[in-house]
C-alpha cells in the first residue's frame, strides 16, 4: 500500500513566513509613526528621510555576509538569533531618547533582518520542490505584506491611547517567542528531519533544476564563484529590476501616510489604513504572482516565460497605473489605483526569489544577497531622496511621475533576464 507524503514541508514554510511578517511589523511601523516621531523629538524633514532611511544601508550591505553565515551555520541558527536581535532593536526604537539612539536602533535591525530572506529562499530550495518554489516564495512575500499591513493598521490606532514609544515597544515582543520556537522546532534540510517520511522526500527531489542537477555536489571556490555571480549579465538585468521594485516598494513603506496627509487632506488613522489598502494589494498580488508563476512553468515548461514575461508584463501594467493616479485628487480613487498598481508589482515579486533558486544552484544565499542587496540600496536611498525632492519642488505629486518610470525601467530590465542561464563558475 502506497504511503502518502506527510506535509512537513508546509509547517517549515509557516515558520519562515511568520518570520518575514514579523520582521515587517517592526520594520513598517516606523513610517505610520513617523509625523508622530517627528512631531514629538523636533526633527525635520529630512532627519525623518534619514531615520526611516537608516534601517536600509545594514540590511543592504550586510546581506552578503548574512547569506554566507545562513549558508556556514544553518537557517536554524541564524534565523533565532537574527529575530531575537531586530525584536530587541525595536525594543530600542521605543525607548530611545533622541535623534542618535533611533538611527543605531534602525541599524541594528536592518543588519538582523538582513539575513531572513537569503535564508529563507535557501530553506524553500532545499524544503519545496520546483513545480511549488513560487507559490512558495509567493507565501513568503504575503507573509511580509501581512506584517506591513497590521503595522499600518494597528500603528495609527494604537499610537492615541499607548503613545509611539509603547507601541515599538509591544511589537517587540512575539520575535522574541518565536525565534526560541523556530531554534526547538526547525530543521534545516527534509532529511534531517524525523517527521518526513520517505514519500515526501521523494516528492521534494523527484524534479530539480537543471542548476540544480549540475551544481549540487561539486565544490566551488567562495571566492571565485562569488566574482561569478557579481559579473553574470544574468545578475546585471535581476538587480536592476530589483532596485526599481526594491525603491517603488519603499516608497509605499515610508513616505506614503505622509503623501496622503500633504497631498488628498487625510488624517494620520486614515493614512495608515489606506497605506493598509496599498499594501493588500502586495498582499494578494505576492499570492496570486505564486500560482501564476508555477502554473505558466508547468504548462510551458519554460523558465524565461514564467518568470522574465510575468514580471516585464506587471511592472509594466503598475507604471501605468500609477501615471493614472497622477491625474486624480480623490484620495480614494488615486489609492484604488496605486492599490491595482501594487498587486500587479507584487506579481513579479515570486519570480525574482524563484529566478535566484534557478539560477544559485548551492550559492542562493549569496545570489539572493547580492540581489536583494543593490534592490535595498536604492531603498534607502528612496526616503531621503523624496524628501530632498519634497524640498526642492514643494510637490508631492511629483513623486508618482517618479515612480511610474521606475518601474517601467524595471520592466525592461526583466526582459534580459534569463533564468535558464547558469551562472559560470558556481
Amino acid at each position: 500500500m502506497e504511503v502518502a507524503p506527510s506535509s512537513i514541508r508546509y509547517r517549515t514554510l509557516t515558520w519562515l513566513t511568520i518570520a518575514a511578517a514579523l520582521a515587517y511589523l517592526c520594520r513598517n511601523a516606523v513610517s505610520v509613526a513617523e509625523s508622530t516621531v517627528r512631531e514629538d523629538l523636533g526633527f525635520t524633514l529630512e532627519q525623518s528621510g534619514w531615520f526611516m532611511g537608516a534601517f536600509f544601508w545594514t540590511y543592504s550591505l550586510f546581506q552578503i555576509p548574512s547569506g554566507w553565515f545562513a549558508e556556514r551555520w544553518g537557517t536554524r541558527i541564524t534565523l533565532s538569533l537574527f529575530a531575537f536581535a531586530w525584536s530587541l532593536a525595536t525594543f530600542g526604537i521605543g525607548v530611545a531618547p533622541g535623534f542618535g539612539l533611533l538611527i543605531i536602533a534602525q541599524l541594528v535591525m536592518g543588519m538582523a533582518q538582513a539575513g531572513i530572506f537569503p535564508a529563507s529562499c535557501n530553506s524553500v530550495g532545499h524544503w519545496m520542490p520546483l513545480g511549488q518554489r513560487s507559490l512558495s516564495c509567493g507565501i513568503l512575500a504575503a507573509g511580509m505584506q501581512v506584517g506591513a499591513i497590521v503595522a499600518s493598521g494597528l500603528t495609527g490606532v494604537l499610537i492615541a491611547p499607548w503613545g509611539w514609544r509603547w507601541v515599538f515597544v509591544g511589537f517587540a515582543v512575539p520575535g522574541i517567542f518565536w525565534s526560541l520556537g523556530f531554534y526547538l522546532r526547525f530543521r534545516n534540510d527534509p532529511s534531517q528531519d524525523d517527521r518526513v517520511n520517505e514519500a515526501e522526500l521523494a516528492l521534494i527531489h523527484a524534479a530539480r533544476s537543471p542548476v540544480d542537477a549540475a551544481t549540487a555536489d561539486e565544490p566551488v571556490n567562495e571566492f571565485r564563484e562569488l566574482l561569478a555571480i557579481a559579473r553574470s549579465s544574468v545578475m546585471f538585468w535581476l538587480c536592476g529590476q530589483q532596485i526599481c521594485r526594491g525603491s517603488g516598494y519603499m516608497f509605499f513603506a515610508s513616505w506614503f501616510p505622509t503623501f496622503l496627509q500633504e497631498t488628498r487632506g487625510v488624517s494620520v488613522a486614515e493614512s495608515g489604513y489606506l497605506q493598509g489598502l496599498v499594501l493588500a494589494g502586495t498582499l494578494t498580488g505576492s499570492i496570486f504572482g505564486g500560482t501564476l508563476v508555477d502554473w505558466i512553468w508547468r504548462r510551458t515548461g519554460s523558465l524565461r516565460l514564467s518568470r522574465s514575461g510575468v514580471g516585464a508584463s506587471f511592472l509594466a501594467a503598475c507604471a501605468v497605473l500609477i501615471l493614472a493616479a497622477w491625474f486624480v485628487q480623490n484620495a480614494m480613487l488615486a489609492v484604488m489605483f496605486l492599490s491595482l498598481g501594487s498587486f500587479l508589482a507584487a506579481l513579479a515579486g515570486p519570480c525574482a526569489f524563484a529566478a535566484t533558486i534557478d539560477i544559485g544552484g548551492p550559492r542562493v544565499p549569496q545570489v539572493f544577497g547580492l540581489m536583494n542587496m543593490v534592490g535595498n540600496l536604492a531603498a534607502a536611498a528612496c526616503p531621503i531622496l523624496v524628501g530632498y525632492l519634497f524640498q526642492w519642488t514643494s510637490n508631492w505629486n511629483l513623486v508618482l511621475l517618479m515612480f511610474a518610470g521606475v518601474y517601467l525601467v524595471g520592466a525592461i530590465c526583466w526582459v534580459f533576464v534569463n533564468p535558464e542561464k547558469q551562472i559560470d563558475g558556481v
